[in-house]
């Protein structure tokens, strides 16, 4: 397969739509497939004996205290009877989307009837997700691995349909470029003809449309709808670096408190989406950027997104969308001001010196205040650099280019950080129970 071809594939495997937060829609999406497995109805939740939902620690952790799609409520319990009561599967990562008042009683019915049992897998996968439906007259088990819609798993009490081999932790079993060089990425991008690329330019729209829900009013924390204002209001300045966080922000307010709309989404995060477009927005905003340009960008900075997740893992104790997505939109942002290749590289290394340390602990709220620094240091860094201000090679993680330095930050989030995980979820099941 061809550079080019690579992009591709992986362009279009990994920049889809999502409603609402992936690990605790990825949820619902096992459950509705459950639900189709066994030929039931949305209205057949009385049917049903016991739906339990088993999740890795890093669902876990990301699904627990985050905004569910078109409700007022938070968690992987609600999400997992919405799946049954609302869900449809055709719909993937957009399966909450027709989410009503009358679902939403339907779902608490469930759980106050002790229908809904949620467990947290033993497991070293990232993303796994095993779901079992039982009913008086059959079961379904439905298994997610690696990917937040991918089904390695579909089974009933008349046979199993599918299996697929899970594989390793490592999280490398289908194609991504994760061993194309920084300069490979950009070469191949730059030959794509833009009409193969101009798909991406709904993600643009589609996460700005967000954005404005959080800039109008006050969503979540508010954190963009008050940058906004300030801006407004004369106390901050209405530069690019300032937008590029207040319209990140708000769009991670709107998605993490439960607007009902979708989100662009890379490398399977919602947020991720947010971070790696949203900057490139901003920039397009105050600078006049052709859709040719543009789509190339969007390209650029779901890759790169992807190439440093492929480093740190899908699901990490390290912020995604601090040091991947936020890398991705500042390499992108570097590109749009005629960056060369050395410069770009420069960009990820001021990156991940800056924000190599922002910890995820979990998808909640207060998301959009790492959003917001993420979208300022993409902006920062993209400054410094196409100004040929670099942080020096072997400088704390820093390896002597960008290649060295993911493989470095990997390395810090593979092999350092694994208790890291195990006590950010104890401290959050302790504050939730």
């Amino acid at each position: 397969m061809t550079n080019e071809a690579l992009i591709l594939k992986t362009l279009k495997q990994e920049v889809v739509p999502a409603m609402g937060c992936t690990e605790p829609v990825a949820v619902a999406l096992a459950v509705s497939k459950a639900k189709e497995l066994l030929k039931l109805t949305s209205k057949d939740f009385n049917q049903i004996k016991r739906i339990r939902a088993g999740v890795s620690p890093n669902i876990f952790k990301n699904g627990l205290g985050v905004g569910i799609p078109g409700t007022n409520e938070v968690g992987l319990v609600i999400a997992t009877a919405l799946g049954f009561t609302a869900g449809n599967s055709s719909d993937g990562l957009e399966v909450l989307k027709n989410v009503h008042e009358t679902e939403i009683q339907s779902a608490h019915h469930m759980i106050s009837k002790g229908q809904i049992q949620l467990d947290m897998l033993d497991t070293d996968e990232k993303i796994k997700i095993e779901v079992i439906l039982e009913t008086n007259s059959g079961y379904a088990k439905i298994v997610i691995a690696k990917r937040h819609n991918h089904f390695v798993h579909l089974e009933s009490h008349e046979g199993v349909l599918l299996t697929q081999k899970e594989g390793s932790s490592k999280e490398t079993t289908y194609d991504q470029p994760f061993d194309l060089t920084l300069e490979e990425i950009i070469e191949g991008v730059k030959a794509i003809p833009t009409e193969s690329l101009s798909f991406l330019l709904e993600g643009l729209s589609m996460n700005k449309a967000i954005a404005e829900v959080g800039l109008s009013k006050k969503c979540g924390i508010g954190v963009g709808y008050v940058l906004n204002q300030q801006a407004e209001n004369g106390l901050l300045g209405k530069d690019l670096m300032n937008r590029a966080m207040a319209v990140t922000a708000a769009a991670s307010d709107a998605r993490m408190s439960g607007v009902l709309m979708p989100v662009m989404s890379s490398n399977g995060s919602g947020n991720n989406g947010l971070t790696a477009i949203l900057p490139l927005v901003a920039y397009a905003e105050k600078f006049d950027v052709n859709p040719s340009d543009m789509a190339r960008a969007v390209a650029i900075s779901h890759l790169i997104n992807s190439k440093i997740k492929g480093a740190i893992g899908r699901l990490s104790a390290i912020c995604g969308c601090g040091v991947a997505a936020g890398t991705g939109a500042s390499v992108a942002i570097a590109w749009l001001m005629g960056a060369s290749l050395a410069q770009m590289d420069g960009v990820v290394q001021n990156m991940i010196a800056n924000t190599a340390g922002m910890i995820c602990d979990g998808a909640k709220t207060g998301c959009a205040l790492k959003l917001a620094t993420s979208a300022s240091a993409a902006v920062q860094s993209a400054l410094l650099s196409v100004n040929d201000a670099f942080t020096p090679p072997n400088n704390g993680i820093l390896g002597r280019n960008a290649e060295e330095s993911i493989h470095n930050l990997g390395r810090l989030s593979m092999e350092a950080m694994m208790n890291v995980d195990a006590v950010v979820i104890d401290i959050m099941k302790h504050y939730k129970s």
